[in-house]
């Protein structure tokens, strides 16, 4: 899926490209308190382990993903599918290798990243 149509078919727009594309939809602290972005990844695109000192809320709105906690395999998730990732919780979350992954991620408190996520595991998937 090209960029341009990838764009025209999801809600917010595409956004900033980092490894994957961050648009921010809410950074008013007041009243929530928390930050909303709408993360886009490429297919094969994830980010690194990372830990969320307040936690996470993850809401998935097009595509073909994977979550991760640590110590527990990985979760395929779809459109509609919602994540409740509780504080201090090491995960990572991404595309599959053939699909864009689009979310919501609502995320109230700082992020600690860490290590990346192994390429060689990462296509057993």
């Amino acid at each position: 899926m090209k960029n341009e149509q990838l764009s025209n078919s999801t809600i917010f727009p595409l956004g900033q490209k980092l490894d994957a594309y961050l648009q921010m939809v809410f950074t008013d602290p007041t009243p929530l308190n928390t930050s909303i972005g709408n993360v886009t990844f490429a297919p094969g695109a994830r980010n690194n382990w990372h830990t969320h000192q307040v936690g996470q809320v993850l809401l998935v709105t097009g595509g073909n993903g994977w979550y991760q906690e640590e110590g527990q395999p990985a979760r395929s998730l779809t459109t509609g599918e919602v994540v409740n990732i509780p504080p201090h919780v090491k995960h990572w979350h991404g595309a599959t290798k053939d699909s864009w992954f689009v979310h919501l991620a609502m995320t109230p408190g700082p992020t600690d990243w860490l290590e990346a996520v192994d390429d060689e595991w990462f296509a057993k998937l």
